[in-house]
Parts: C-alpha cells; structure tokens; sequence
C-alpha cells in the first residue's frame, strides 16, 4: 500500500458522501492532468457534491479529505475578501 503523494493537496467533488467513522465515499479527484476516483475518507460525514481537499494517501486509491471552500471563489462573509479597510 504505497501512498499516493500526487493527491495530496488536490481537490475534488465527493461522487458518494462519506459516512464520517461509519465509512467511506467516493472521491472525483483532479490529479495528473486527469480525473481519478478514490475511496475518501473524513472525520465527519460530508455530503455528496461537496469540494473537498485531499489531505492525506492511505495507499490502494484511498485518501482522507476535509470539507474545502476555495477561498478566491468563496470571500467570506462581509464582501471584503478578508482584508482589513
């Protein structure tokens, strides 16, 4: 089971959510020039469709990730990007 360092940092849309410690989804990564999917892994259930970010390589096609909002295409509330006036 060697890991899979390419994945990690990458993105990708949750194609089955995951269960949190019940069990696995699915993951649609971009990686390679491509599209790859794996079995993902979170600490919480996270919903299908949901961005998330590849934190980590379990080896086999299976990752850990966590929920991701791309901070440049998702400002946080008060419309300022996060920068002080």
């Amino acid at each position: 089971m060697t890991p899979d360092e390419a994945v990690v940092g990458c993105t990708g849309k949750l194609t089955i959510g995951t269960r949190g410690a019940g069990g696995p989804g699915e993951v649609l990564v971009r990686v390679r020039g491509g599209t790859e999917t794996f079995l993902a892994y979170s600490d919480e259930p996270l919903a299908r469709g949901e961005t998330v970010l590849v934190i980590e390589s379990r080896g086999s096609r299976q990752v850990a990730v966590m929920a991701w909002h791309d901070p440049l295409l998702d400002p946080p509330e008060g419309g300022d990007g996060g920068f002080a006036h």
